[in-house]
C-alpha cells in the first residue's frame, strides 16, 4: 500500500540519472506533469516491457505535457545500458538502497522483487493518481495517458 495518497503534494528527492547527474522531483514543479514509475529491475523480461511501453507512447505524454522518469535500485551504469539499449527518450534514476521507494510506499511485489507502481502528478506536483500491477505491463502506460488527458 502506497504511504503517498492521492490529492497530496508529491514528496520531493534527489537522485542521480543515467548520466550520474542529480535530478529532483521539484525541478518539474511549475512545468511539467509527472509520471513516475518504479519499476524492479533493469533488463528483465517485464520491465523491459513496462519501459518500451513507456517509450512507444512518448509523444503522447509530451503532447500532454509530461515527463516520464523511471525508478529502480538499479546502479547509474546498468540504467545508462539498459537506456542505450532501448532508446529510452526518458529519464531512469538510480535509488540505491530504495530509499525514495520506501518513500513513496511503492515497496510490494512478487516474492522478493519490489513492487511496480506508478504515480501521475500534475504541474503543482499534486498526485493524481496511483496504479499498481505486476502483471499487466501496458496497463501503467495506458491508466497514465488516461489519467493525464483528465487532468490536461
Amino acid at each position: 500500500m502506497p504511504k503517498v495518497k492521492v490529492g497530496e503534494i508529491a514528496p520531493d528527492f534527489t537522485l542521480h540519472n543515467q548520466d550520474d547527474e542529480p535530478i529532483s522531483l521539484s525541478d518539474y514543479t511549475g512545468k511539467s506533469n509527472v509520471v513516475l514509475f518504479f519499476y524492479p529491475k533493469d533488463f528483465s523480461p517485464g520491465c523491459t516491457s513496462q519501459a518500451c511501453h513507456f517509450r512507444d507512447n512518448y509523444e503522447d505524454f509530451t503532447d500532454l505535457g509530461a515527463v516520464v522518469i523511471g525508478i529502480s535500485g538499479d546502479s547509474v551504469e546498468s540504467h545508462k545500458k539498459f537506456l542505450d539499449e532501448y532508446l529510452f527518450p526518458f529519464t531512469l534514476l538510480s535509488d540505491k538502497g530504495d530509499v525514495v521507494r520506501k518513500l513513496y510506499g511503492a515497496t510490494k511485489g512478487f516474492g522478493l522483487l519490489p513492487g511496480r507502481y506508478t504515480f501521475i502528478m500534475d504541474k503543482n506536483g499534486v498526485i493524481q493518481h496511483i496504479f499498481t500491477s505486476e502483471t499487466n505491463m501496458k496497463k501503467h502506460t495506458d491508466e497514465s495517458l488516461r489519467i493525464l488527458r483528465q487532468i490536461g
